[in-house]
């Protein structure tokens, strides 16, 4: 059975996305950072509906803690097929109120989480010779910017440029790497918007759920999207 590493599982997207794959017969490594019991409760349901995972647990910021805990699972268990980027942050400020604080923590957390949770991965995903795939979450801000997110917006367009220069180092290897980028999504991340005011500007006038996004990455692990890679696909109802 091919494993899969998807960071952020707890919840939202990443929850979605491993309940998702665990169907589609992925074993599927639950990441959690802080919340256990939403990461368990993800496990209960690939579970319950006959699917098969673990728990694993670091801060994607600690580089050596991403490294030993992701190395030691390798170790024991063989190379990873699959990798879901998907854990991230924000803290949304007009620029002119922007600390510092606000800036590298989201930049670091965002855009370091990509080496951090990559780097211990793909040398086995090589050295494995089965291929592989590689999907990163960035966002419709790392496309064409947002207000008051000049941070996360940064982040979400390194995540884009790092993703397209891994894909042409791994290609040849039968390793694909892409991007997928949605707009408004259902969870945590909306609670605090005027939903009635920001619907407007969607043409399909909803936000999309987790699970609509996670077919799209079902779609990228899956064997009949072998030639696609080093793309950047957005999810958005026509935002963009």
């Amino acid at each position: 059975m091919r494993r899969v590493l998807i960071t952020g599982a707890s919840r939202g997207i990443g929850k979605a996305t491993a309940i998702m794959l665990a169907h589609h017969q992925f074993y599927v490594l639950v990441h959690y950072n802080k919340d256990e019991v939403a990461a368990n409760d993800t496990l209960d349901m690939i579970k319950s509906s006959g699917g098969s995972g673990e728990i694993v647990s670091f801060d994607i910021l600690d580089r050596e803690a991403c490294k030993a805990t992701i190395t030691k699972n390798i170790e024991k268990n063989g190379a990873l097929y699959g990798v879901v980027c998907n854990a991230s942050i924000n803290h949304d400020v007009i620029f002119p109120s922007m600390t510092g604080e606000h800036w590298d923590a989201v930049v670091h957390t965002n855009l370091d989480g990509f080496f951090n949770v990559l780097k211990p991965c793909v040398m086995p995903m090589i050295q494995a010779r089965k291929g592989g795939r590689i999907v990163t979450l960035t966002s419709v801000s790392g496309i064409v910017g947002n207000r008051g997110q000049v941070n996360y917006s940064a982040s979400k367009a390194g995540i884009i440029g790092a993703t397209k220069a891994l894909a042409l180092e791994l290609a040849k290897r039968n390793i694909t790497v892409n991007c997928v980028a949605p707009g408004l999504v259902d969870t945590d991340m909306i609670a605090n918007l005027e939903l009635d005011r920001v619907l407007k500007s969607i043409p399909a006038r909803r936000v999309a759920s987790p699970e609509e996004v996670a077919g799209l990455i079902n779609y990228l692990m899956s064997d009949i999207a072998g030639y696609v890679t080093r793309q950047v696909i957005s999810i958005n109802g026509g935002l963009v």
